[in-house]
Formats: structure tokens, sequence, C-alpha cells
């Protein structure tokens, strides 16, 4: 579904991606991982199409997507922080969604009842916490049934039964043949939702395999400590 081809990206004297090249498929849940600074969120960005490479190519469903747009209604983001306009009422803001996605008749509000957002319909976005803020990411991430999802730290702020809905959720989208991207720091979310693990170091591709190849390669059952050896090779 996704394949990005020779990916570079400098700020000034930093390069923040260097050669990256990987692909991706539908039916998978791929966690990306690195340490600050490793170009995931330059990466996220280059396919979200807010940040243009400065060389490289990147195919959506074989088709070249750089400098386009419409490829975009296939994604539903999840930001790590939300910025929304903070006077617009909840309601107001999924009003504004829908109406700009009028193309799509079927909508997904399963999260939206799951999380009791109807409740807070009559609130100012500028009012809610971090993370109700979050369910309402949430929420519209999956609202208009995308193909692809990428989900950035995900369940940063959430409570742990709204994590629990949200990992199920992801599962039953993984079932119905999605690719959900996942940038995320915590090892045990990782391994209850993943199947593989992209790992960038210095805007490079570290490694690319799956949780079971992972453990099986480094003799460790601890996600974390197989993921630390394989880095100190």
């Amino acid at each position: 579904m996704i394949s990005i081809k020779n990916l570079n990206k400098r700020y000034g004297k930093l390069q923040v991606l260097n050669n990256l090249s990987v692909e991706f498929e539908r039916g998978q849940v791929v966690s990306i991982i690195g340490p600050n600074g490793s170009g995931k969120t330059t990466t996220i960005k280059c396919l979200l199409g807010i940040v243009q490479p400065d060389s490289g190519e990147v195919y959506v469903d074989d088709e070249l997507v750089l400098k386009q747009w419409e490829y975009r209604r296939k994604i539903g983001y999840m930001p790590q922080i939300s910025h929304f306009p903070e006077n617009m009422k909840v309601r107001q803001l999924f009003d504004m969604m829908k109406d700009i996605r009028k193309d799509v008749s079927e909508l997904d509000e399963e999260l939206i009842g799951l999380y009791n957002i109807q409740k807070m319909y009559d609130k100012r976005l500028g009012s809610l916490s971090g993370g109700m803020k979050q369910k309402v990411s949430a929420s519209l991430a999956f609202l208009f049934q995308p193909d692809l999802l990428i989900l950035d730290e995900p369940t940063a702020g959430l409570d742990p039964l709204s994590s629990e809905i949200l990992k199920a959720k992801i599962l039953k989208e993984k079932k119905r043949d999605k690719l959900i991207l996942i940038s995320s720091h915590i090892m045990s979310e990782i391994e209850e939702v993943a199947d593989d693990i992209l790992c960038m170091m210095d805007g490079r591709l570290c490694f690319y395999r799956s949780i079971a190849a992972i453990k099986e390669e480094t003799g460790e059952a601890r996600l974390g400590k197989a993921i630390a050896k394989l880095i100190t090779y």
C-alpha cells in the first residue's frame, strides 16, 4: 500500500532523513520507534504531505503522491497533541469534518459511542482535558473509515480503560485489512497491537522486522530488551 523510496530531508546542516526506503502492506500494524531526532516525525509528515522531502518518492496504492492531496482521503491521522480551535464546540468540530468529507456515506462512529463523545458535544474544545481531547482525536481518526491509519503516541493521556478501548479498536481495524502505523515508546503497548517494528536511527532505517523475529534473533522474551540488544549489535 505504501512504498517509500530513497527519501531524504535536510534542515540546514541537519540530515533528518537519509536515503530511507521501506514498504508497508495492508493488514499490517507497524510500530515506528527510535530515539528523539531519529526521523520518525519527519517520515510521518512526509506521508501526510505536511513536509516535502528534498528527494525521493512516496507511493500510496502505486500512485506517486508527492505534491498531491487527493490520497489524504485514505488516511486517518491522530497526532500526539491535538490543536483544536479553542472556542469551537465538540459538536461543531464533528459537523465541520463531516461537511468537509461528504464523499463518505458510511461513518464509523464506534469510538464516539464507546468514549461517550455525545456527552461532550456542547463543551468548548479549549475546556477539555488532555485525555478528553485524545478521545476526540481518536474518534475523528477512525470516523471516515480510512484505509491507512497513522497514530502518533495514541494512548498518551488516556486512562487505562480508554487505552484498552483504543487498542481493541486498532486490532479490529487490522482485521478489516487496514494498514496502521503507530509511533510509540511504550513497549507493552507495541507488543499488544503491532506485528512489525520499524526502528529508525539518525534518519536511517536501523531494522524492520516482525516482533517474533526480533525475539528469536536476540533470544530475549522481553521486547524492550530484545530491541536494545539489536540496536547495540
